[in-house]
């Protein structure tokens, strides 16, 4: 279902009012989390990446710093679980590394609930179907999240992120919203079994 018409301004006018209010009410936290992360991992305290967006138009990503900045002898970092930390696995599990992403809600690039932003280089590895998750705007929440997170295998949580494509509304939204809560409660599925995160993915066959 394309997002346009009224839908899609009222979707647009919950995401920016939702990023104000959760910019000013989680200041003290982000600002207690900066300055932890600035003596226990150093510069920089955010961490930015290019993510595709809407249409596959690429956008800065802003999170929080979890992992160091460790390489192996040839230059190449080290695999995640040896550079993500104790404290980062803490913010990763409380979901408080992507309280930043509210700034990118407030600029448009993210909105509240849609598919989660991956990496520039996964957009030729998907399949047409697949690809269409690319046809709205990803989001800091997901129905891919609210049902099984980073413990689904990348075939359904790209099946998820279609249905969702398909399907959304602004009820849905806001019951993705809610379900999202008891999600960050109960830190299920931050990462995969074996996985310091997820595993690449590396397209199908």
């Amino acid at each position: 279902m394309r997002q346009t018409g009224w839908r899609l301004l009222v979707k647009q006018a919950l995401d920016r009012t939702a990023a104000v209010v959760g910019l000013v009410a989680t200041a003290p936290i982000m600002l207690g989390v900066a300055v932890v992360i600035r003596r226990s991992l150093g510069s920089p305290v955010l961490f930015r990446q290019m993510r595709p967006g809407r249409g596959g138009v690429p956008f800065e990503l802003v999170k929080f710093r979890t992992m160091r900045d460790a390489h192996d002898a040839t230059g190449r970092p080290l695999p995640d679980s040896e550079r993500l930390t104790a404290l980062g696995r803490f913010l990763r599990s409380t979901s408080i590394d992507e309280l930043p992403q509210f700034l990118n809600v407030l600029r448009g690039e993210l909105s509240l609930v849609g598919p989660r932003p991956l990496l520039m280089e996964y957009l030729s590895r998907y399949s047409p179907e697949q690809a269409r998750r690319q046809d709205v705007l990803p989001g800091m929440t997901s129905w891919t999240a609210i049902h099984g997170r980073n413990d689904l295998s990348w075939p359904d949580k790209l099946r998820h992120d279609t249905w969702y494509v398909d399907n959304w509304s602004v009820l849905l939204d806001l019951r993705i919203m809610l379900a999202t809560v008891w999600l960050v409660l109960s830190r299920s599925g931050v990462s995969r079994a074996g996985h310091a995160t997820m595993p690449e993915f590396r397209g199908e066959t």
